[in-house]
């Protein structure tokens, strides 16, 4: 059963979805890169099964929230790429960065967007460049987290996904209890292997970088750390006109420091954080050539027909590309 047939008359609410989509995919530039010498961002390539991975993520949001409370970060430099997009979300929310100035900046600016047209909104944040072979079992996952923030506005949820393999590219979360939802006890950068196993063995998860949270708790999460820049933000988003805001917001970001909002923001105050345990669903963040080569082999095998070409919602079809990648891998 696709997404897009699951129908539970779910309730959006005050739900909104926030999509992360100014990465630069450095790692994987020697597969995205096109015979001009330009490299295509991850996101805006397809893995030869569906459209762009982007299009992935905003099908996934509208499991939680309506297009109209579905808003998409991306970064102005790739404006050639995201202008030709069909995106089912109204203009007015995709939101454009000046420049990259990490992580954080990239998340409080669509933060502030959102509160101020709601208030009350609760956010489930979702980066654009991730794949998952079993997308009801992650639905059903996100929608748990929605309601949960609901629940208990003053913690943050993330979602950590039941390890399958001891990876150790990747981030785990190590859970303080037994249950679905539990307290962080701690965050591992990417260990060695025998790390890795042993982490699993202890509960550890992966650390998706999906998490539901309330917008209000989270703004307040970055006052505590940035107050000056929240200040100056705030208030080229509420007051400023709308002439004026992209020329103040270049001016803002070009005098910006760079904050990464894992390492400033989050792992600051890690008594509020809680992880929601996603059952097996086949998910891979693409971060690395191998695991895009193993995510298109194992579609390729699971797939009664195969694209052989680049959809026309995706600018570069990673799938046709086998070849290069086996040689990066």
């Amino acid at each position: 059963m696709s997404l897009q047939r699951w129908e539970t008359h779910w309730d959006a609410g005050h739900n909104w979805a926030l999509i992360l989509a100014g990465g630069e995919g450095t790692r994987l530039q020697a597969l995205t890169r096109m015979a001009s010498g330009i490299a295509v961002p991850k996101q805006f390539c397809s893995l030869g099964h569906s459209g762009s991975l982007l299009h992935d993520a905003v099908t996934r949001a509208s499991l939680v929230g309506s297009p109209e409370q579905t808003m998409i970060a991306v970064s102005e430099h790739h404006r050639r790429w995201w202008q030709n997009l069909d995106l089912p979300i109204p203009g007015r929310n995709l939101i454009s960065q000046p420049s990259n100035r990490g992580t954080a900046p990239g998340i409080l600016l669509p933060l502030l967007r959102i509160l101020h047209r709601d208030p009350e909104a609760s956010i489930l944040l979702l980066p654009s460049d991730h794949y998952v072979s079993n997308e009801l079992v992650l639905a059903a996952s996100l929608r748990e987290a929605m309601s949960e923030v609901v629940r208990t506005p003053e913690s943050m949820l993330l979602l950590g996904m039941t390890a399958e393999e001891a990876d150790p590219e990747l981030g785990y979360i190590v859970a303080e209890g037994a249950g679905d939802v539990a307290a962080v006890r701690d965050f591992v950068e990417k260990p060695d292997a025998a790390t890795a196993r042993a982490l699993i063995a202890r509960g550890g998860v992966w650390n998706s970088f999906i998490f539901a949270v309330n917008g209000q708790h989270l703004l307040r999460r970055f006052e505590r750390t940035c107050p000056d820049l929240v200040g100056e933000m705030r208030h080229i988003v509420t007051r400023t006109p709308a002439a004026a805001q992209a020329y103040r917001l270049a001016e803002l970001y070009a005098r910006s420091a760079t904050i990464d909002f894992s390492r400033d923001i989050l792992q600051r105050d890690p008594d509020s954080l809680r992880v929601l345990k996603v059952p097996a669903c086949g998910w891979s963040d693409l971060g690395t050539p191998r695991r895009v080569i193993e995510t298109v082999r194992k579609i390729k095998s699971q797939a009664a027909e195969f694209a052989s070409h680049a959809e026309p919602s995706a600018f570069l079809n990673l799938a046709g590309r086998m070849p290069a990648m086996c040689a990066a891998g």
